[in-house]
C-alpha cells in the first residue's frame, strides 16, 4: 500500500526515518518541544470545542456562511453578521527550552507491532505497514484501527481505496462512503496532502470539492464532524477593506491541521517580535556607519541590519559575498554572530567565503536539533546576537517558527536567499509570503552571477530564455528525439564528453531531471549511469562501495554522499565528510542513488558540472521556477539534454510557482507597520 514518492513539494517525496540517534532526531525532539508550547497556546485560544459535541458557535457559523455564499443566498461581504474579531493580543514572550539532547529513536514496542499487524492481516492490509501504523497511531494502535479502520490514512502512502477495503474487511456492511469516520479521516488526508503541496491550509470551497471527488456524500458534514472532534482547525481570515462603512470586510473560510496552523501562528509572532523590537545595543551606531563603509549593496545590508531585527536579503550565488560582508563586520564589532544553511554542501561553500572565520557556519537543521551552532542560554535561547539564515526559500513554517522562537530579545534576523529558486517542500512560502508583506527592510544585491552561466539564469529569473555566447562551451544545448536517445547522451556526456571538453570529472558533474520515475527519471539515469561509472550486484540493499547516493533523513532535507561499506548496523554513508550509518530496515525508504537528481534535491547545492536533461514527456512539469533552479546548480558548465522543443521556453515565460494558500501575511499584517523599503 505505498506509491511512488514523488518529487516536487506539490507531490512532495515522504523520506525516510532517521538513522540512529542522529541530528534529525534531535531536530524532531526540539520540534516535540516546540509542540509542546504550542499545545499551550491551543489551551489559550477563546472558545474551544469540546470533542465530540456537534458544531457551534462561530464554526457553525461559519460553515453556514460558506453554504449561504456558494448558494447565491448572500454575498460573501455581509454573511457574518457578528463583531469581527477582536485585535490580536501582544506577542507573549515565547517559552523558551533547552533543545534537548538527541534521544534515541521512540520505536513502537514489539508487542504493540505485533498487535497491531494481527489487526492488518484480519483486514487484509500488508503486514509491512505494522511499525509504520503503530509508530504513527501510538499506544493502543490495534484498538484504534480496530474500531476505526480509516485511521490507516494516517500511515504514509496509504490511499482512501486502500483503507475503504481494509474497513470492508473489518466490519462488513457497516463500512460505507457516508460512515462519519471515513470522512473525518478523508478530511484530514486531504489536508495532509496539501501540505505536501505546500499549503498551511485549505480554503473551505476547495477541501469541500476535494472530499467530493473522493466519494464523500456529505462533505460540509465531514468537515462539521472533523472540526468537532479536533480533527482539524477552522479560521476566518479578512481578504480585503469592507465596500462601505456599514459592511463587513470579505472574508475567507479555511480549514487546517493543528501542526501547521500553530506554527504559522507561533512565526508571526515571533516575526512581529523581532519588527516591533529594537535590536540590542551591541555595536554603537558610528561603529556600524564605519562598518558599512564598503559601499554597494553590502553597505546597505549591513545600515539595515544596525537598525532593525529583521531584514531579508535577495540575490543569486555571487550576491552570497555580501551575507559574508555582513558576518565579518558584525564579528568585528565583537556581535556574536552565525550563519546557517540548508544544507552541508551550502554550509561549506559559505565558509570558504568566511576563510578563517568559517566556523560560526551551520545547517538549519544542526542549529535546530543542537548538533551544530552556539547552543543555547539558560532560558533555552541561541546565545546569538545576530542570525544569518540563507537558502532562505527553503525555510517552512515549522522550522521558521522554532528558529524565531529560539532569538533571544534584542537579537537580529536576516533572512537571505534566491527568490528564484523552488520553494520549500514543507508547507508555507515564508520567505517569499514576507518579501510580498513588506513588513520589513528588503536589499535586493546589485551583484549578477558572472559570465555565461550568470546571464543565462538572470534572463530565466524575468521570464526570457535567451541565447547566451558561449565562448568557453558554458553553455551546451543537446538536442534528443526520445527517451533513449536521452539516456544515451546523458551517460556520454557525464562519462566522457564534459571530462574531456571542459575537464570536470564524472565525480563533479551532476544530472538533474524532473522526476523519479519514468524512462528518463532518476531511476532509470541512476541505474545507466551505475552500470558505467561503477558496476556491481548492489549487495547491500541495492548499493556498492563506491555507490553515488543521497539521503533523505527528514523532509525537505536531502544529503549527497557515497557508499563506504556495509555490516551488521546498516550502510555506512559518507556525507559532506560525515560518517552515517543508515539501519538496513530504514535504506530503502531514505537512501538512493545519486548520480541523477531532482530539482528539489539540488536545492541548496551546485556543482562544477550540470547535466540538465528535459526528456518530451516532462513538458508538464516545468515551471520557471524549476528550471531556474536546475539551470543554476552549475557553476561552469550546464549541459541541457533536450527534448521538449518550444515547452521549454513556454515554461520559462509563462509558468510561475503553482500558488500555496498560507496565513502568514494575515496573520503578520495587524502586528506590524508596512515598511519603506
Amino acid at each position: 500500500m505505498s506509491t511512488d514518492p514523488p518529487e516536487t513539494a506539490e507531490d512532495a517525496e515522504e523520506p525516510g526515518t532517521p538513522a540512529g540517534a542522529s541530528e534529525a532526531e534531535a531536530e524532531l525532539a526540539a520540534q516535540r518541544v516546540e509542540r509542546e508550547r504550542i499545545e499551550r497556546r491551543k489551551a489559550e485560544r477563546q472558545g474551544p470545542i469540546t470533542a465530540g459535541a456537534k458544531l457551534s458557535g462561530t464554526a457553525a457559523d461559519l460553515l453556514a456562511a460558506v453554504r449561504a455564499v456558494e448558494s447565491g443566498e448572500k454575498p460573501a461581504a455581509t454573511v457574518f453578521e457578528e463583531p469581527g474579531p477582536a485585535p490580536r493580543r501582544p506577542a507573549p514572550e515565547p517559552v523558551r527550552r533547552v533543545a534537548p539532547a538527541a534521544p534515541g529513536e521512540r520505536v513502537p514496542d514489539a508487542g504493540a507491532v505485533e498487535d497491531v499487524r494481527g489487526v492488518l492481516v484480519r483486514g487484509g492490509a500488508p503486514e509491512g505497514l505494522a511499525g509504520p501504523a503503530a509508530g504513527v497511531l501510538g499506544e493502543g494502535a490495534a484498538a484504534v484501527l480496530g474500531a476505526d479502520p480509516w485511521q490507516l490514512l494516517r500511515v504514509p502512502g496509504v490511499l482512501p481505496e486502500q483503507a475503504d477495503s481494509f474497513a470492508r474487511a473489518l466490519l462488513g456492511g457497516e463500512a460505507g462512503p457516508d460512515d462519519d469516520r471515513r470522512g473525518r479521516a478523508v478530511t484530514v488526508w486531504l489536508l495532509d496532502r496539501a501540505a505536501l503541496s505546500g499549503h498551511t491550509a485549505l480554503e473551505m470551497p476547495a477541501l469541500v470539492t476535494a472530499l467530493g471527488r473522493q466519494g464523500v456524500p456529505e462533505p460540509e458534514e465531514a468537515v462539521q464532524n472533523a472540526i468537532a472532534e479536533g480533527d482539524v482547525l477552522v479560521f476566518q481570515d479578512a481578504v480585503g477593506e469592507a465596500a462601505g462603512e456599514d459592511e463587513e470586510p470579505p472574508v475567507r473560510v479555511l480549514v487546517g491541521l493543528e501542526r501547521f496552523a500553530m506554527a504559522e501562528e507561533s512565526l508571526a509572532d515571533g516575526l512581529a517580535r523581532l519588527v516591533n523590537s529594537a535590536p540590542g545595543g551591541n555595536g554603537a551606531g558610528e561603529e556600524w556607519e564605519r562598518a558599512a563603509s564598503a559601499g554597494g549593496s553590502a553597505g546597505d545590508l549591513i545600515r539595515a541590519v544596525a537598525g532593525h531585527g529583521l531584514v531579508l536579503h535577495t540575490g543569486g550565488e555571487a550576491s552570497l559575498a555580501e551575507p559574508a560582508a555582513l558576518v565579518g563586520a558584525a564579528r568585528g564589532l565583537g556581535l556574536r554572530v552565525w550563519a546557517v544553511t540548508h544544507g552541508p554542501v551550502g554550509r561549506a561553500r559559505f565558509a570558504a567565503l568566511l576563510g578563517d572565520e568559517g566556523a560560526g557556519v551551520a545547517t538549519v537543521a544542526g542549529l535546530l536539533s543542537g548538533a551544530e551552532g552556539p547552543g543555547r542560554d539558560a532560558d533555552g535561547a541561541l546565545d546569538v546576537d545576530l542570525l544569518v539564515v540563507l537558502d532562505a526559500p527553503q525555510l517552512d513554517v515549522e522550522a521558521a517558527a522554532l528558529l524565531t522562537e529560539s532569538l533571544p530579545d534584542g537579537a537580529r534576523l536576516v533572512l537571505a536567499g534566491d527568490p528564484g529558486v523552488l520553494w520549500s517542500v514543507g508547507p508555507g512560502r515564508v520567505f517569499a509570503d514576507l518579501l510580498a508583506a513588506r513588513a520589513c527592510p528588503q536589499v535586493a544585491s546589485r551583484r549578477p552571477d558572472p559570465g555565461p552561466l550568470g546571464e543565462l539564469v538572470s534572463g530565466i529569473g524575468v521570464g526570457e530564455l535567451n541565447q547566451v555566447a558561449a565562448p568557453g562551451k558554458e553553455v551546451v544545448i543537446v538536442p534528443v528525439r526520445d527517451a533513449g536517445e536521452a539516456v544515451h547522451r546523458t551517460v556520454q556526456l557525464v562519462v566522457d564528453s564534459v571530462p574531456r571538453a571542459i575537464g570536470v570529472p564524472a565525480e563533479e558533474t551532476q544530472v538533474i531531471t524532473p522526476g523519479h520515475g519514468g524512462a528518463v527519471g532518476t531511476r532509470a539515469l541512476n541505474a545507466a549511469l551505475k552500470e558505467r561509472l561503477n558496476p556491481g550486484p548492489g549487495r547491500f540493499g541495492g548499493f556498492d562501495p563506491g555507490d553515488r547516493v543521497v539521503h533523505s533523513p527528514a523532509p525537505g532535507r536531502t544529503l549527497p554522499g557515497r557508499v563506504v561499506t556495509a555490516d551488521g548496523e546498516g550502510l555506512h554513508l559518507e556525507c559532506a565528510g560525515e560518517r552515517i550509518v543508515v539501519p538496513r530496515e530504514r535504506v530503502e525508504s531514505s537512501v538512493r542513488h545519486g548520480w541523477a537528481l531532482t530539482a528539489h534535491q539540488a536545492v541548496g547545492c551546485r556543482w562544477p558540472a550540470v547535466v540538465v536533461v528535459l526528456p518530451g514527456d516532462a513538458a508538464g512539469a516545468l515551471s520557471r521556477p524549476w528550471v531556474y533552479t536546475a539551470f543554476s546548480r552549475a557553476d561552469r558548465h550546464l549541459s541541457v539534454v533536450h527534448g521538449v522543443e518550444q515547452a521549454l521556453p513556454r515554461a520559462v515565460a509563462e509558468v510561475a510557482a503553482k500558488p500555496r494558500t498560507t496565513r502568514l501575511p494575515v496573520l503578520l499584517a495587524p502586528q506590524v507597520p508596512v515598511a519603506d523599503g
